[in-house]
């Protein structure tokens, strides 16, 4: 049973979690993957109660800014949803930094303007805020244990994140309680999600699609979600049937990981779907995965300034193959890349703008302004374009744009086609420096095998194979100038490739060749 949703869907965190409580009781809400753990809905109504008061104690409450340095996936979730029924700012920081390297740390609490941190590792001998260790902590349980139901949205509290900007100044955003509500009723609403659902998510609860697409759709419809740490490829599909998972939340670099089956392994049929998230889904890689595992991919598009969801293919209805799909709960449009007018006929590329409740108004630095327009519309920094049924293309970002010669070059388009290429893991294409044509396109390849790149002929095969790939599809202007061949590509959490290092020329290239 749902909480009632009076038609906006903004309830308050600690109604969501009493209703589901009293109608949920003793059924999970989280599980350990790698443990015995289980979370039920009393469970976390009684947990969230003595984290409240041990953050009273810290001297943590409504409007304050508290940073989570929490690597565990259930220890996160219970202190990230105490600290929003509490009122406060929640910001997620990445648990995989080292303590012992603090000036990544002190910049980003920093930029966030945190009070205090969080953590379940012990104080270093210097930290930037006070450090409370959620291990060695004794909440004060003297109230009564019950969550304080409130029939007023909150003016303060929600999630806040940061990422590095273009000017130099650190992108801060302010995801309000209420703007993450409604967009986990949205996904949980398109994702038919029931109390019989059980999700599977080894994303990083750091990033904005774990926390809305995992915890709060997951908590929105009294549902159950397996949390592991990490992805793990060995053994997958084992723990997706152990579990009797009905969806996967991901991205593209885990369903390449699982779109060759090894060995005797059979995906469950109970799995409804794959959500695949955070990065372009290679059109040849769709089909490799469902041809191969026979569940359905619903790829979607999103961004933190849209607390995580932009666009999704149908759960029911047509899925088309490199598109992100359709609108939901948000205003999307395409505008004109000089005039910036929005192009009212399909197949015109420009650049991507949004607006709406679950889309942020502001950064909370004035040096991203210039983002919005008089109407509020957000400036995405992706290129695409929608076809004639509305679904929407993504071709790339902005600043990936190649120029060669006076000819745009999408990297996207020469990626979708490299990546299918036999022996071809990842592929980044780039644009690099060049005297005659300003700009040559440059494809970075990790190979499925390792092994090859310690063979001059095995890798000579592959520059070859890729080459006779890129002849076919492209015509000589498109065509990568160059072939560089890596062990592994940098990446982010969430496994997309971080393609400014690649400008610095921060990788070490095996191999090299002209096509």
């Amino acid at each position: 049973m749902k909480p009632s949703s009076p038609g906006s869907g903004l309830q308050l965190f600690d109604a969501l979690i009493s209703a589901q409580a009293s109608s949920r009781g003793s059924a999970p809400y989280l599980l350990e993957a790698r443990g015995s753990r289980i979370l039920s809905y009393a469970a976390l109504r009684d947990e969230i109660v003595d984290l409240r008061q041990q953050l009273r104690a810290w001297g943590v409450g409504r409007g304050d800014r508290v940073g989570l340095l929490l690597g565990d996936p259930l220890t996160f979730s219970s202190w990230f949803l105490a600290g929003l029924t509490a009122g406060a700012w929640v910001a997620p920081l990445d648990p995989t930094v080292s303590t012992s390297n603090l000036i990544h740390l002190d910049a980003r609490a920093q930029s966030l303007g945190l009070g205090a941190v969080l953590s379940d590792r012990d104080a270093p001998e210097r930290h930037f805020v006070p450090w409370h260790n959620v291990v060695a902590a004794t909440p004060d349980v003297s109230s009564p244990g019950v969550l304080e139901i409130s029939d007023q949205t909150f003016s303060q509290g929600g999630v806040l994140l940061s990422s590095s900007g273009t000017t130099g100044t650190p992108k801060v955003v302010a995801l309000p309680a209420a703007q993450l509500l409604e967009t986990a009723e949205l996904i949980a609403r398109h994702n038919q999600l029931e109390v019989a659902d059980r999700g599977f998510n080894p994303l990083p609860l750091w990033h904005i699609n774990a926390e809305v697409v995992g915890l709060l759709s997951t908590l929105f419809a009294g549902a159950s979600l397996v949390l592991d740490d990490r992805f793990h490829r060995t053994g997958f599909w084992k723990i997706i049937d152990d579990f009797e998972v009905t969806w996967i939340n991901a991205v593209p670099v885990i369903i390449s990981r699982l779109a060759v089956l090894r060995g005797d392994e059979v995906p469950p049929r109970r799995v409804r779907f794959i959500r695949s998230a955070s990065a372009p889904l290679a059109p040849a890689l769709f089909e490799q995965f469902e041809a191969s595992t026979g569940i359905p991919i619903i790829q979607s598009y999103g961004m933190t300034e849209a607390a995580s969801q932009i666009c999704v293919n149908p759960l029911k209805g047509v899925r088309k193959s490199g598109s992100v799909g359709v609108a939901v709960g948000v205003e999307v449009r395409v505008v004109g890349t000089e005039d910036h007018a929005p192009l009212t006929e399909a197949n015109g590329v420009g650049h991507i703008e949004i607006r709406g409740s679950t889309v942020i108004k502001s950064y909370e630095s004035a040096a991203y302004d210039d983002r919005f327009d008089a109407e509020g519309w957000l400036r995405t920094g992706d290129l695409g374009y929608f076809d004639y049924d509305g679904y929407l293309f993504i071709v790339g970002r902005t600043d990936d744009v190649i120029n060669r010669g006076g000819e745009k070059i999408y990297p996207l388009e020469i990626e979708n086609v490299l990546v299918a290429v036999e022996g071809v893991a990842a592929v980044a294409v780039i644009g690099e420096f060049d005297e005659v044509f300003g700009q040559i396109p440059v494809a970075y390849l990790e190979p499925v095998d390792v092994a090859v790149l310690s063979s001059l002929d095995e890798m000579s095969k592959l520059v070859e194979r890729v080459r006779i790939s890129s002849n076919e599809a492209f015509s000589r202007v498109y065509r990568p100038a160059l072939v560089k061949l890596i062990h592994h590509f940098p990446s982010h959490a969430t496994g997309k490739i971080r393609k400014g290092l690649l400008r610095e020329c921060d990788v070490v290239v095996v191999h090299e060749e002209r096509l």
